[in-house]
Parts: structure tokens; C-alpha cells; sequence
């Protein structure tokens, strides 16, 4: 995977503090003590793979330089991602392969919320988060699940209204998710 990150520099400051913004929100204690996301490697990148996914969409939407902005976004991310695997010890035998996978997860993760939130269904959402978040599709209807999907559509309904200049300047929206019902 190619990251352009190094060849955008100009666009380093915005996209280290979206990237912070984005890690703090997936990283709220409530998903884990409330909403019983497994506080694992994989249980956190499953509420990396949702906020980046979010922020990347509406971001990608703005004018130029939003899809660069989005693009430098997803591939410092993964950069993250890459480094932070490297540094539990996966080796880099393995590492392609690897990030190869996760990459086609983020994407098809976020395209499955982005159908969801598009229609308004937040029974499909519920079943995309229960599939990737619990991985356990029968867990759409349990209290937990249905919470985080009312915690995306809030989340999404923030991101909605970002323009260019508070994607640029302002912190990304923010939902408690300790107080979502």
C-alpha cells in the first residue's frame, strides 16, 4: 500500500489531528464497559474502521482538497495500523498479506454503514455492526448493538455537516457515547 501521506506534507497538521480526533472518539471507555466491544486488538479496529470510515466519507465528498484530505486520512491511518502491528511483533513475512486484508475489511465494512446510514435503515446497520463489531450477526437485535447503531447514525448526522473549513480547522464532531441510549 502506497502512502501518499509523504507526498502531501502540507496537509501533515490537519490530517495528525483528525487522526487524533478519530483514535479518541474509537477509543471512548463506554464501548467497552457499556456497549461490550472486546476491548482486543481487533475489537479496536473494528471502532477505528467505523469512525475513519465515517469522517473518510464526508470528507471525500468536499470540494478539492477533500479527497486528498481523505485519502493522506486513510493512508496515515493504515500507516498507524502498519506500525502499531509491527510493533506486537507480527512480522513482516506476514505484513502484506495482512494489511491486505484489513484493507479490503475497512472498505468493505464502510461500505456496508454508508448503505445503511444512505437508507435510513437502522436495522441493517445494527446487522453490519453485530457481523464486524461482535461477529455475531444474531447480536443485531440485542440492546448493545442497537446502542452503537444509534451512536453511528448520531455520529453520521455530526460528520453530515462538515464543510471544508471545519474539516480543515474545527475538530471533527464528537458524540459522548456514554450517553447515547
Amino acid at each position: 500500500m502506497a502512502f501518499s501521506l509523504f507526498r502531501r506534507s502540507r496537509n501533515l497538521p490537519v490530517i495528525e489531528r483528525l487522526q487524533g480526533e478519530i483514535m479518541a472518539a474509537s477509543r471512548q471507555p463506554a464501548f467497552f464497559l457499556d456497549y461490550g466491544v472486546a476491548d482486543t486488538v481487533a475489537g479496536r479496529f473494528e471502532l477505528l474502521v467505523l469512525h475513519t470510515g465515517l469522517a473518510v466519507w464526508r470528507i471525500e465528498t468536499l470540494p478539492a482538497p477533500g479527497p486528498d484530505l481523505a485519502q493522506d486520512l486513510t493512508d496515515a491511518v493504515f500507516h498507524n495500523i502498519d506500525t502499531a502491528l509491527r510493533e506486537i511483533g507480527i512480522g513482516d513475512a506476514s505484513m502484506s498479506k495482512r494489511m491486505k486484508s484489513m484493507a479490503q475489511g475497512y472498505l468493505g465494512r464502510t461500505l456496508a454503514y454508508r448503505d445503511a446510514l444512505q437508507s435510513g435503515d437502522t436495522a441493517a446497520l445494527a446487522l453490519a455492526l453485530a457481523r464486524n463489531v461482535y461477529g455475531d450477526e444474531g447480536r443485531a437485535g440485542d440492546s448493545a448493538c442497537l446502542r452503537l447503531a444509534r451512536y453511528t447514525e448520531r455520529l453520521n448526522a455530526g460528520y453530515s455537516g462538515l464543510d471544508l473549513e471545519r474539516a480543515w480547522s474545527s475538530p471533527l464532531p464528537v458524540v459522548d457515547a456514554a450517553t447515547v441510549i
